[in-house]
């Protein structure tokens, strides 16, 4: 377990929570004055209320919910969305309807995951040449469908 610092920038914003013991990502909740309608191909961006003091060397990632993904069409158009250990601001999720019906979201509905991570960072050596494999430079279906 990490320890990571939570502070709530709107008194009404829920602190993130496990839905079950065995689950992998915290569910973030949406923090609104009032309802939120998001209208078919729209892509809006819904606060939480909440900012973090992720600790070095990790990253939160922002995933869907899949029954909002199967049941109320709802993406999160940059999945995984990164948040950076550095990064002080408000979370903020940007959701996107790719059904045909509006989609209302009110105060307190849970509309994300919250998965932290370990970070590796790279550096980088440049070469004139990298070693090559069967697969070499094949890409993009090269095995088939």
């Amino acid at each position: 377990m990490i320890k990571v610092r939570l502070k709530k920038l709107n008194p009404r914003a829920k602190i993130p929570q496990y839905a079950t013991s065995g689950s992998s990502g915290l569910d973030l909740f949406a923090c609104l004055d009032k309802k939120l309608i998001i209208n078919p191909k729209e892509v809006t961006l819904i606060p939480t209320g909440i900012a973090l003091e992720i600790p070095e060397g990790y990253e939160g990632q922002i995933r869907p919910r899949s029954g909002l993904s199967l049941k109320k069409r709802l993406l999160i158009p940059n999945s995984p969305g990164t948040i950076d250990s550095d990064y002080r601001g408000e979370i903020k999720i940007i959701i996107f309807n790719w059904g045909d019906e509006p989609v209302e979201i009110e105060h307190g509905q849970r509309i994300a995951q919250l998965v932290f991570q370990k970070v590796c960072k790279a550096y980088f050596e440049e070469v004139e040449e990298l070693s090559p494999t069967n697969r070499n430079t094949g890409g993009f279906g090269h095995t088939g469908l």
